[in-house]
């Protein structure tokens, strides 16, 4: 799996730029070629509480019971690749329809616990969508559980400049109702790669459940 970011801490503002960047087009159609990469066997997801934004306990394995519950490892002083993911994934979120949009939780868990905070997380997401899950949590946590996704996790020493190193894999994954994660996509995908493939996904549960 490629994607890594390996970056200094530092505030810079490129949520709005990434919501801009991630704005053309998207067609919800369910025959549109897939853009993540699907994944057999799928991950395994850790049943590992962290802690949401209103200071409750939070599991990738118990609390995600939505179809799709899409992950992402990041920090909000990241200066570039988490805002424009981040930004792209809100920007999908519009594209959806309502009832495909209420079948999608979007989580993101911090790899700064030290200054990621449960209120620093509430600001920074609210930016974005209101409905985003934020976690924090102790960081040999968050570690443990981003590795069986296919996500290193790792900060470096610390800098002159009051920053450190940060280095954590980049991708997005969808954990289902079932505990596993059976699709990832690059930092790379688009606001419209998203929306697509996720109407594909729900729609093929839909089919599933129906059968």
């Amino acid at each position: 799996m490629s994607g890594v970011a390996r970056t200094v801490l530092r505030p810079v503002a490129l949520l709005v730029a990434a919501l801009l960047l991630a704005a053309c087009g998207g067609s919800g159609d369910a025959s549109a070629p897939f853009s993540g990469q699907r994944l057999d066997p799928p991950f395994e997801v850790e049943d590992r509480p962290l802690t949401d934004t209103t200071g409750a306990p939070y599991s990738l394995a118990k609390d995600t019971d939505k179809p799709l519950t899409l992950v992402f490892f990041g920090y909000t002083h990241c200066p570039d690749i988490c805002g424009i993911v981040m930004g792209n994934l809100a920007a999908a979120m519009t594209r959806l329809s309502a009832a495909d949009r209420a079948r999608v939780d979007v989580v993101y868990v911090t790899t700064d616990p030290a200054r990621d905070t449960e209120q620093v997380l509430a600001r920074y997401l609210d930016r974005l969508d209101p409905d985003f899950i934020g976690l924090t949590g102790d960081l040999g946590d968050i570690v443990d559980l981003a590795r069986p996704l296919g996500v290193g996790t790792t900060q470096g020493k610390r800098l002159p400049s009051g920053g450190y190193d940060v280095t954590h894999g980049t991708t997005v994954t969808a954990i289902d109702a079932r505990d596993e994660a059976p699709v990832y996509w690059p930092q790379e995908t688009s606001a419209a790669q998203y929306a697509d493939d996720l109407h594909t996904l729900l729609t093929e549960k839909n089919r599933a459940e129906t059968r």
